[in-house]
């Protein structure tokens, strides 16, 4: 392809992207397609002699678009959301045009000191202590694993007796980080939750204090504000007092909810933030920057470094000792440009353009929690501090039968979701089937909840 075909198709590509963003909205969210139908439908071998452009371009039009889910559309309010806003899009081309490979600052000092100074402004943005210093990485996972990695280094010939502790609503990533990190299940403690699913601070320094008795080391402590089935927030000072209190690595995963820090009146929710080591958010989930993108900031640097840095003789430079150099502050080597869309995002949008949008979806959720709460047959699970609403529908003659309302609730969510209008998905809170309501998709208007709670009250109807 010469630079004139890539012109006209790359005119031709953003033209049906603009097209997409446009009606996204007529569009079925989920695609009606069965397991192995696309590559049923697609050649065993790749083609021998190339192929015309415009005939790739036809069969991702006629063959991929129609079997892929719209996470894009405003109607989405499964999982959490993973937002991709047209600035961010069009940085992610210039990064894919440019190649950039910032592993370190001497083969790319711009990416270097851009990411630099997008996390010290978004730090500022979170309200986190200039203590922090942030990096930015792929995914909450990633940064999670970094910090037992981290926490187990600090630990020495003690992390063969390291103990871990997390909630049971903490995020799957946790246990798998600990198990990644060798921290053998036996040794890894399930903190109980109150009755708002937020872990217990008592019961985390009893669990502490039983295993120091039995000659083991409490090395890691993890929170989190937004659990993942019900954004539930623990309570982060008195559980960073207890990590404090025994030593312990202290890390919050705010992967969703840590975005709404920058809400001035949201920050009562992470009162004690200043108590931790390392504090993961996802701009991916709920600030306009598509995926991947995620904000790792830790307090000691340098014990970061101590266990990420490995440097053979052929990636010194004589720049080493004046500036950052990424790939010692994570797990991968090579690191992707990532910094440049979530620049685009916080500079097209602005900080009042970001906390409108996310105070806009907060309100959406408290209406939606006011019309469950007002209407007969119809429960809230969990509170609902941020923007997503955990509920289910108890018909009188099912009331106290945990099965059948189980049974109820997933046909219910079914026939919704066969709509094509929205996209709901559920969990389980104390034995309870629960529909979340998850809002944070940057189109997504007051219309759009609305129409939520309708198709929920017409299938419960049915």
């Amino acid at each position: 392809m010469d630079t004139d075909e890539f012109r006209r198709h790359g005119h031709e590509i953003v033209d049906w992207l603009a097209d997409y963003f446009r009606d996204i909205e007529s569009r079925a969210i989920v695609p009606a397609v069965a397991p192995g139908e696309l590559r049923r439908a697609l050649p065993i071998a790749a083609p021998v002699s190339g192929e015309s452009f415009d005939v790739i371009l036809q069969d991702f039009r006629d063959q991929i678009v129609p079997g892929i889910t719209h996470w894009g559309h405003p109607g989405w309010f499964a999982y959490f959301r993973s937002n991709a806003s047209p600035p961010s899009v069009l940085a992610e081309f210039l990064t894919a045009g440019l190649g950039a490979q910032c592993m370190s600052w001497a083969t790319s000092p711009a990416a270097t000191e851009l990411e630099q100074v997008v996390m010290h402004w978004y730090r500022q943005l979170l309200g986190l202590p200039e203590a922090f210093t942030g990096v930015i990485q792929d995914t909450a996972s990633t940064a999670s694993l970094m910090a037992f990695l981290t926490a187990r280094e600090r630990l020495g010939e003690d992390a063969a007796r390291m103990t871990a502790y997390w909630s049971g609503e903490a995020h799957s990533s946790i246990p798998k980080a600990a198990r990644l990190a060798g921290i053998a299940s036996e040794r890894c403690r399930i903190i109980p939750v109150d009755a708002d699913f937020a872990m217990r601070p008592e019961a985390l320094a009893a669990a502490m204090s039983d295993d120091v008795a039995r000659g083991l080391v409490p090395g890691m402590v993890v929170a989190t504000v937004g659990t993942t089935s019900s954004t539930a927030c623990d309570p982060l000072r008195a559980l960073g007092s207890a990590a404090h209190a025994h030593g312990a690595w202290y890390h919050i995963d705010a992967a969703w909810g840590g975005s709404a820090a920058i809400l001035p009146e949201l920050r009562p929710l992470f009162d004690g933030v200043e108590l931790a080591d390392s504090f993961v958010t996802n701009p991916h989930k709920w600030m306009m920057t598509n995926f991947d993108c995620t904000a790792y900031f830790v307090r000691d640097v340098e014990a970061l470094q101590r266990t990420f840095s490995v440097t053979p003789e052929y990636l010194r430079t004589r720049h080493d000792a004046d500036v950052v150099n990424y790939r010692d502050w994570g797990i991968p080597l090579g690191r992707r440009f990532r910094a440049l869309k979530l620049w685009f995002v916080l500079r097209s949008y602005g900080v009042a353009g970001l906390q409108a949008m996310i105070r806009s979806h907060i309100a959406f959720g408290q209406e939606l929690a006011g019309w469950v709460d007002a209407t007969p047959e119809w429960e809230r699970l969990a509170p609902a501090p941020l923007a997503l609403v955990c509920l289910r529908h108890v018909p009188t003659a099912l009331a106290g039968d945990e099965p059948a309302l189980a049974a109820h609730n997933a046909a219910l969510l079914e026939r919704v979701n066969a709509s094509g209008q929205v996209f709901l998905t559920h969990t389980m809170l104390q034995g309870k089937y629960a529909i979340r309501v998850a809002i944070g998709a940057w189109r997504t208007e007051r219309r759009n909840v609305q129409a939520v709670w309708a198709l929920l009250r017409e299938s419960a109807s049915r």
